[in-house]
């Protein structure tokens, strides 16, 4: 029971859970109108999400297994309740799954959700091997992967990547991109140790808050293009003007005081700013 517990552990269900939520979410606003006749989609799409965050999230702990035995002795790998090879093993198997899943998600759009399963998976083992350690281009792959899932959803029901999904997507890399850089302030001591080249360590905590606030602000700007383009329902626009408004505080916060603490405080805040604006988009689209 306890090896089991290990694998589980290993898998961080939670993000897997949430990656998977998302494939559904893209589905919802590329076609909100039909997924009742969809929900094969929805499903296969959902456990392609899952399993390919778990095979991800292994290969992680895997990589960091060193690291893990310092900071994190009782995590599964480092504390020998799963073995190293037994990890490796168990990524595989997961990978197969969730490419399995990405063959049958589609009946009419087959090549497009396989090809773009690999290619994301790809990315965030990119960034779980090597990409942590490359500061700004590693935040871009993390951003890549938090955005994949909607692409893929908008795939599984509409067999095409949704003009409001490129927007929704551009504002999720922007911002994500912008919290990324905003940890890399956080954690700029262990960064140093272990010689991770973010914004924070290269340049200082101070044009690292600059260059967060800018990816925040860049997001803010495309949200009047959904309303604009006729892409979503006037339901959009009060929801989404609480993110702004929330982005742009967070922002002014930081710029203010780009200490450990308040960095620490604005990255949980951005994220909470990014759910609002993924319950607006969804508003926008079912109502």
């Amino acid at each position: 029971m306890k090896k089991f517990t290990g694998y589980v552990r290993l898998m961080r269900p939670i993000n897997c859970l949430m990656m998977g939520f998302a494939v559904i979410v893209g589905a919802v606003l590329a076609e909100s109108t039909i997924l009742g006749d969809c929900w094969p989609n929805l499903v296969y799409g959902f456990f392609t999400g899952f399993l390919l965050t778990a095979a991800a999230m292994v290969i992680n702990d895997y990589y960091d297994r060193e690291i893990d035995a310092i900071n994190e002795p009782k995590r599964p790998i480092p504390s020998g309740l799963i073995k190293p090879k037994e990890a490796l093993a168990f990524a595989a198997i997961l990978t197969v799954l969730g490419l399995a899943t990405a063959l049958l998600t589609s009946a009419t759009a087959v090549p497009q959700c396989f090809i773009t399963a690999i290619i994301f998976w790809l990315i965030s083992v990119g960034y779980v091997t090597f990409g942590k350690k490359t500061g700004l281009p590693g935040n871009f792959l993390v951003s890549a992967c938090v955005s994949a899932p909607f692409i893929y959803g908008s795939l599984a029901v509409a067999g095409a990547v949704k003009a409001n999904i490129w927007i929704f997507v551009s504002m999720v890399f922007l911002s994500n991109t912008g919290r990324e850089v905003t940890k890399g302030i956080v954690d700029v001591q262990g960064d140093k140790a272990r010689n991770v080249k973010t914004v924070a360590v290269l340049f200082g905590e101070r044009k690292a808050a600059i260059l967060s606030a800018l990816f925040y602000l860049f997001s803010v700007a495309l949200t009047p293009l959904p309303p604009l383009l006729g892409l979503v329902s006037v339901w959009f626009i009060p929801i989404v003007a609480v993110t702004d408004m929330g982005l742009i505080i967070s922002s002014i916060t930081l710029l203010k005081d780009y200490s450990r603490e308040n960095a620490k405080k604005v990255k949980n805040q951005i994220l909470g700013w990014f759910l609002v604006g993924l319950f607006a988009f969804i508003a926008g689209r079912l109502g």
